[in-house]
């Protein structure tokens, strides 16, 4: 039986007991907490204050308060705001794409939770 190469969340399984699996085929796939991150949508107005290494504060339903974030990517694109997406303001019609990672080890975050970041207001 072989183990994780490190301790992770197992995000999906490929196969159930008593499948047969292909030799070399995955059989889950891992998500270790260092490889968590964070996607928001920030209004065009607001991009030029999120950079890459810069830090955000964060919050969600039933988590420690205090969380931050480091920005590891800005899209350097914009896109229009899907209808699905919540917007606070109606006029702003150009979001950009922020991706960052939680500073705190171990802080649970299961893939899909929402989360509010701050300064630039609630989640889509």
């Amino acid at each position: 039986m072989p183990a994780a190469p490190e301790d992770a969340l197992v995000e999906n399984t490929f196969f159930n007991v008593g499948e047969w699996v292909p030799a070399g085929s995955p059989v889950v796939s891992l998500l270790p907490d260092h490889r968590v991150k964070l996607r928001f949508f920030v209004p065009e107005e607001d991009v030029a204050r999120a950079r890459a290494g810069s830090e955000v504060s964060f919050s969600c339903d039933s988590c420690p308060t205090g969380l931050k974030a480091a920005i590891i990517y800005v899209s350097p694109r914009a896109e229009y705001t899907p209808p699905v997406i919540y917007s606070q303001s109606a006029r702003t019609k150009l979001v950009f794409l922020v991706e960052a990672r939680p500073t705190a080890a171990g802080t649970p975050l299961p893939p899909g939770l929402p989360v509010s970041v701050a300064p630039f207001g609630p989640a889509p």
